[in-house]
């Protein structure tokens, strides 16, 4: 991997970590207004917010620590399910650009990180004969 490369992941990948921690926490602790502006206005049940923040903080351990390549490409599948949902969400009730950039961005970073993780953090699979 080159030196580009690498600190091309890194950048990605601690600001999507700080973005999903940040957001994940948020959840949990059930802001009044992350409670009215989101999740009433787009639908869904409360409860999904602890779901999602405790699916993201460890979606963010395991993207972080070395090792487990396997639980990380579950990871990485978990927030681009949860990025594109919410900006699918947004863009049905005609959310404003400034309510869907948050998931467009988290959505692009979490690609990003995906695209230039490094091979020791990529799933081998075993050549067939």
């Amino acid at each position: 991997m080159s030196k580009r490369n690498k600190i091309i992941y890194w950048i990605v990948t601690l600001w999507m970590s700080l973005g999903m921690v940040s957001t994940g926490i948020v959840q949990l602790i059930r802001l009044e207004e992350e409670v009215e502006r989101t999740v009433a206005h787009l639908g869904y049940p409360v409860y999904l917010l602890s779901i999602l923040g405790v699916w993201k903080i460890l979606g963010v351990i395991v993207a972080l620590v070395p090792g487990l390549p396997l639980l990380k490409e579950w990871a990485y599948a978990g927030f681009f399910f949860a990025m594109t949902g919410a900006l699918a969400s947004h863009l049905i009730v005609q959310d404003p650009f400034s309510e869907i950039f948050p998931s467009v961005l988290l959505l692009m970073l979490t690609c990003l990180s995906w695209y230039y993780r490094p091979a020791s953090r990529r799933l081998v699979f075993a050549k067939s004969s």
